[in-house]
């Protein structure tokens, strides 16, 4: 791999090293001075009170030292700058969140379209500023809602969408010149992007004036959420075809989130989330090239999604690494030259899987936490979970007052007046770039095995976050890792009583007769014309001529439903079963 290796405040200096920026003779001075300190002070008051445990460590194991300071081999020039330049360490944009705080974008969906659009309706009028629309799962597994695979999971976790008449419904009096919406759907992701892109049409709405973004990231599912439908190859044939429409006909649009978040809450650490998405991202980056495309024709609007998790300094320390590696990538792997095509943008959302169905209220604090850290970090869109969600899709008082845990962050903390404000801590310093080093051990054994398409297939990443995931549940059980509620502090007389959002069985039924209806209203012709064209550029070798999107599209204003538009691909490109591991 071709890059600047950063240096670290372990080559040859202390392993509690952070930023010198006085000088060899200060620091001198500072390591005389630590020594009197350790002998005079340190010393008996271990004698008095000896800490807590040997060793202090970070989720993902980064060994924490007592104390950090001043480190012999390190350039704030090189390895920190100045926000909005090179290597972006701290952040993207020189005013950080004085001239505006990030997006706050709560993931909302359940039941019908009509559920889901009164949801977001009731969000907007709260104050948030993007939308994030969550699926159910047939929409996920690209199945039309009365398919006989779907029975018993409509609406339960996300918004039933099974044509574009759903999707005409659920964006319905949504100011879509003014609103950008992040979609969190993978394999059938072209399609139901096609759907998005028709219904704002049809509402009037240009498609380059449209902002927002596709998840579309379909090797994390290979590796950790398997909402997979088709082999790796086809998969990634739709993502780059939906790279390449883009590029040229949504410019606004960000058409892959390369996403940690799920490889996170699968149990990985924070530095193989980070390993794992950014190799993640280098296979995207490449297959576009190897399309033709020039990584400054698509790379400006990549876009990353990361988890915030509880141990605050190592998120932040993750978050200012994730930039300055991606941009090392960027410009000298790949040789961009629009510095845009450098920034990794990120939207980020706090840990799902570390809420608790015990003492629930204790997520309050939790997500309170997680977010300050992602703020912290520089993230430029949040989501906040909802303090019920290990029970049930939040209600909506439960996901108003998670807004109102960013709008207070915003408004009444003052963390936003500075930019990069913990940037020149000793400490952070000096975990960002102890997780910089072992992302990039990550990336060079990905490297030797072939990139993450060969290192999926090998079950590589899959393993090393099986292992993470067992190491931290036997900490949590041997109460070596504390959990309030769980393992400590723990109420033996609690009851809970949560609000449990339910999905009524008449959204049920009106969802089905929308889709009955649709299905006996429109041209029987076009949408056997749309499907058959369809099919026929499925077969033929992916190529820029043989881009699938404005195939979906036809398909889509035709009213072709998700199941028949992925039942075409399945008799044309096959499913994917995963291999038994053993």
């Amino acid at each position: 791999m071709s890059r600047q290796e950063p240096r670290h405040a372990d080559d040859g200096a202390p392993s509690h090293g952070g930023p010198d920026t006085r000088g060899d003779e200060t620091h001198d001075a500072w390591a005389e001075r630590e020594e009197r300190w350790q002998r005079e002070r340190l010393e008996p008051a271990l004698a008095r009170a000896p800490e807590r445990r040997i060793h202090f460590t970070t989720i993902s194991d980064v060994e924490v030292e007592r104390l950090y300071g001043p480190a012999v081999d390190f350039d704030p020039l090189r390895d920190v700058g100045f926000p909005g330049e090179p290597p972006f360490t701290r952040g993207i944009h020189p005013t950080g969140y004085r001239s505006r705080p990030w997006t706050m974008r709560m993931f909302a969906g359940f039941g019908s379209a009509e559920d889901t659009n009164a949801r977001f309706r009731q969000l907007l009028a709260a104050g948030q500023t993007g939308l994030s629309i969550a699926y159910d799962m047939p929409t996920l597994y690209g199945y039309d809602s009365d398919d006989p695979e779907a029975e018993g999971e409509f609406g339960t976790c996300g918004v039933a969408v099974s044509s574009l008449a759903d999707m005409e419904v659920l964006l319905d009096g949504i100011p879509l010149d003014r609103i950008s919406t992040s979609m969190t759907i993978n394999a059938p992701a072209a399609a139901i992007w096609a759907m998005y892109i028709a219904a704002a049409e049809k509402k009037g709405y240009p498609r380059a004036i449209l902002e927002g973004t596709t998840q579309n990231d379909i090797l994390k599912e290979y590796i950790a959420q398997k909402e997979f439908l088709f082999p790796p190859g086809p998969s990634m044939r739709l993502v780059v075809d939906t790279i390449e429409f883009g590029s040229r006909e949504l410019p606004r649009w960000n058409t892959i989130s390369i996403s940690g978040y799920h490889i996170r809450e699968a149990g990985s650490t924070a530095v193989q989330e980070l390993a794992f998405t950014i190799a993640d991202g280098m296979a995207y980056v490449e297959a576009a090239m190897a399309r033709g495309l020039r990584v400054d024709d698509f790379a400006p609007r990549l876009s990353f999604f990361f988890n915030s998790h509880s141990d605050f300094f190592e998120e932040i320390a993750k978050f200012r690494a994730a930039r300055r590696i991606w941009y090392r990538l960027t410009s000298e792997r790949y040789g961009a030259e629009n510095e845009r095509s450098t920034w990794m943008r990120f939207h980020t959302q706090t840990a799902g899987v570390s809420l608790t169905a015990q003492q629930p209220l204790n997520n309050l604090t939790r997500v309170a936490v997680q977010a300050l850290a992602a703020v912290l970090g520089g993230t430029q869109s949040l989501h906040t979970d909802a303090y019920d969600e290990a029970w049930a899709v939040p209600s909506a008082e439960a996901a108003l007052l998670a807004l109102r845990q960013q709008q207070v962050i915003a408004a009444e903390t003052g963390v936003t007046n500075t930019v990069d404000p913990l940037g020149g801590s000793w400490f952070v310093e000096a975990l960002t770039n102890e997780v910089e080093r072992q992302v990039w051990r990550y990336l060079d054994e990905i490297d030797r095995l072939g990139g993450m398409v060969a290192a999926i297939a090998a079950g590589y990443p899959q393993k090393e976050i099986a292992d993470a995931a067992y190491r931290f549940q036997r900490e949590v059980d041997a109460g070596e890792r504390e959990i309030v509620g769980v393992n400590v502090h723990v109420d033996p007389d609690e009851t809970v009583t949560i609000p449990l959002l339910e999905v009524s069985e008449e959204s049920r039924r009106a969802h089905l007769a929308r889709l009955e209806r649709t299905r006996r209203e429109r041209d029987g012709q076009a949408v056997e014309s749309a499907l058959r064209r369809l099919r026929e550029l499925a077969a033929r070798p992916a190529s820029s001529e043989a881009n699938l999107v404005p195939a979906l599209l036809d398909c889509t204003r035709a009213y072709c439903t998700l199941g028949e538009i992925c039942g075409v691909f399945r008799a044309v490109f096959g499913e994917y079963r995963e291999p038994v591991a053993v």
